[in-house]
């Protein structure tokens, strides 16, 4: 059977607009118009025309909404023709072309644990789908972007694609939607908006009119050109701004020889922002332009802090910058962050290299993000577990940057080694699989005349967690490949921790291939062997969950059941839940055999919403192998059948299905045997087909359902799928 990527059903992932769409509706009517009629659309122009936000706009009221993203409107697009969503993937922080896919798949939602190509999963995933995907910022990889989207559009008839960007892609068929600066109408009202929001005080008068409306035609009505005059206006008055203008236009205007007008202005107004900066300001503009995405506080201080520009001042500066429109502010699940526009963020890159400081801050850069993915490795194993999952995932941008650092230079490679091992419990726990392969297959690439013996300990931790990834991925040659070389170096240098690892994932291994008694011997010594090193954390105590499914598979239940709860009491001790859940699916299995099915709904309910919150697809999809033969044990044999058809898809985006595993796929079997029985083919039939209609969060919310509660499952008693609804499958 072909295996399929799963993913979280929603209608998009469009942002919220954050402040008033002004000046473009005659663009966004005809914009709306050719994309009713064309299959892939570019909006091209200078940067800071207002090609994101059109296109944005667009893809809103694409998605039935109004262009400022309130919903509160039919808007002129299709629900029907965008059925599965209208989804935005940003490539401006993507400089590898190996990322590209993977960037993709992380916008539309994807999570794949198999070995399968990121391409190969994009295309299964659009085929047969109506969506819209809105590409913005792939100037840098132009090429690339266009072979990619050509070959999806090509597979895929229900794919429409947006792209928004300075140039076209020149795939066949592509319709160019050329964006023009704004007419004086148009900018005068933004210019006049965005001055009131900075300042309330602010306000058009008789006096100030002509010089607002000379300031727009002298900045050419660029939109970003305006957003940084308007910020001005907090401080000077509209004459002053013309005034200083004036006085640096000859200086500042910079483009190429023969560039067209705009181009040269907003080389101005960017370079005219600069030069109204303080020199701390212009500095740290600068320095903050190695940051690829959003960045916080805490990240801009240790990075761009130095003799010239003190710590306890960045705070300071990074409002000024707030004030002037060159950073932006953004509330997020982790925290407060702030953004550089693209624009801005390479106008600020330009003078750090001229300053021939651009190497010293991209060290700088990674070092702090490898001293966070150090921390966020230790505080995994706390009550902040979530928090972290939150963390890395804003973070992913950087970590990147941070891993390609490392690997710019052989010397450093062990840095990268480091860095990709360190973050195995993202890679594992939070549904990443595909991508932490992808560095740590990278960070381990021979590399001529290496000889990296002081760092041995940085390639050990690489093996390990290489050989972690590829057996949950079901690829056991490559797995026990570095396993075997990671057991073998840490015998060679006495490293004791890599060995325990090495030696706990051969275990790990043995478990997913049904060799019970191995498994047993091979997880038993690792627990010693972790016990000899003082090491206590969540890898340990999966250790002894991994030795506790060993256990209950050979009928040892009550002593699998005596391991588990101490690995629970030691979780709930720590506030770990990820392993906990685990701990859960184990003790649920035991309950079962006892026959308290109860019990074992109530342990399996709680691991499915953990599992779900890490996007661990692993642990949900066992979770809800089991809950299907409890179902059935509580003689409900229609709704286990829909549980057994939601796992179906799931299994795809995991990868071998239960991984082969005749002792996995026993409560399954017998579900499936005993659901038959009670309904007829035709009836179990159709049941699971319902269930491989289900997103996972309609899944969730089923099995988390409790019988007797008023209602049905979901919302309701169990519905028939939608007319016309397919399988949500994807990562």
């Amino acid at each position: 059977m072909r295996q399929r990527p799963f993913r979280i059903r929603t209608r998009g992932n469009l942002p919220s607009e954050l402040s008033g769409f002004v000046g473009r509706g005659g663009e966004l009517a005809r914009l709306g118009r050719l994309l009713d009629s064309a299959r892939l659309v570019t909006v091209t122009g200078v940067g800071g025309v207002g090609k994101s936000r059109l296109a944005l706009a667009a893809a809103r009221a694409a998605a039935g909404g109004t262009p400022d993203g309130s919903g509160e409107g039919s808007g002129w697009g299709s629900q029907e023709r965008y059925f599965d969503g209208v989804w935005l993937a940003e490539l401006s922080s993507v400089r590898d072309p190996a990322l590209l896919e993977f960037t993709l798949a992380e916008a539309l939602g994807l999570t794949d644990h198999t070995t399968r190509p990121p391409r190969t999963v994009l295309a299964e995933h659009l085929a047969g789908r109506r969506l819209l995907l809105v590409v913005d910022g792939f100037e840098q990889l132009v090429e690339e972007t266009a072979e990619l989207l050509a070959e999806l559009l090509r597979r895929s008839p229900g794919l429409r694609v947006l792209a928004a960007g300075r140039r076209t892609l020149g795939v066949e068929g592509e319709q160019v939607f050329p964006l023009a600066p704004l007419e004086p109408a148009g900018a005068l009202e933004l210019l006049v908006g965005r001055a009131a929001a900075a300042d309330p005080a602010f306000a058009v008068t008789e006096a100030n009119r002509p010089l607002l409306i000379e300031l727009c035609a002298r900045l050419d009505g660029i939109p970003l050109a305006l957003e940084l005059a308007a910020g001005r206006l907090r401080a000077l008055s509209p004459a002053q701004v013309l005034a200083r203008l004036e006085d640096r236009f000859a200086l500042l205007t910079g483009g190429a020889r023969g560039a067209a007008p705009r181009h040269r202005a907003l080389r101005t107004a960017i370079g005219w922002s600069h030069e109204l900066c303080a020199p701390a300001e212009r500095l740290l503009w600068a320095r903050l332009s190695v940051f690829a995405g959003q960045f916080d506080l805490d990240a801009a201080e240790y990075v761009c802090a130095g003799p010239d520009l003190p710590v306890d001042s960045v705070l300071d500066v990074v409002g000024e910058l707030l004030a002037q429109s060159l950073l932006v502010r953004e509330e997020t699940p982790a925290g407060v962050r702030y953004r550089m526009l693209e624009t801005v963020r390479l106008y600020g890159a330009g003078w750090l290299e001229s300053q021939g400081d651009a190497t010293r801050l991209r060290r700088r850069h990674r070092d702090w993000y490898m001293g966070l993915a150090t921390w966020c490795e230790l505080d995994w194993f706390s009550p902040r577990q979530q928090e972290v999952a939150a963390l890395v995932e804003a973070e992913l941008p950087n970590l990147r940057l941070a891993l390609e650092c490392c690997l710019d230079e052989p010397e450093e490679l062990h840095l990268g080694q480091y860095l990709a091992g360190t973050l195995w419990f993202y890679w594992a726990g939070c549904g990443r699989l595909t991508e932490g392969r992808h560095w740590l297959d990278r960070t381990l690439e021979p590399v001529p005349g290496d000889g990296q013996d002081e760092y041995e300990g940085s390639r050990l931790k690489a093996l390990w967690v290489l050989g972690y990834v590829a057996a949950l991925q079901g690829d056991a040659v490559a797995s026990m490949s570095a396993l075997h070389e990671c057991r073998d170096g840490a015998q060679r240098t006495g490293n004791r921790v890599a060995a325990a690892y090495a030696v706990h994932r051969m275990g790990c291994l043995a478990l997913v291939s049904d060799d019970m008694a191995r498994a047993g011997e091979l997880l038993g010594s690792a627990l010693d062997l972790y016990r000899e090193a003082g090491e206590l954390n969540s890898n340990v105590l999966m250790c002894q969950v991994e030795l506790a499914m060993a256990m209950a598979f050979r009928g040892e239940l009550a002593g699998a059941a005596t391991l588990c709860e101490e690995v629970r009491e030691i979780c709930e001790d720590r506030g770990e839940l990820w392993t906990k859940a685990y701990a859960l699916y184990v003790l649920a299995y035991a309950a079962l055999d006892a026959g308290d099915t109860a019990s074992a709904r109530r342990l399996l309910t709680e691991c499915v919403t953990v599992n779900h919150a890490f996007r661990d697809l692993v642990g949900l999809v066992l979770a809800v192998e089991l809950l299907a033969l409890v179902t059935v044990s509580e003689g409900r044999p229609s709704e286990a059948a829909v549980l057994q058809g939601a796992a179906e898809p799931m299994w795809g985006g995991v990868g071998l299905r239960l991984f082969g595993s005749g002792y996995f796929n026993a409560p399954r079997l017998m579900c499936q045997e005993r659901a038959g029985e009670a309904l007829g083919p035709e009836r179990y039939a159709a049941h699971a087909a319902e269930g491989r209609q289900l997103s996972v969060d309609a899944l969730v919310l089923r099995a988390r359902w409790v019988p007797g509660r008023e209602g049905g499952p979901r919302t309701g008693k169990p519905a028939a799928p939608r007319r016309g609804r397919r399988v949500d499958t994807s990562l």
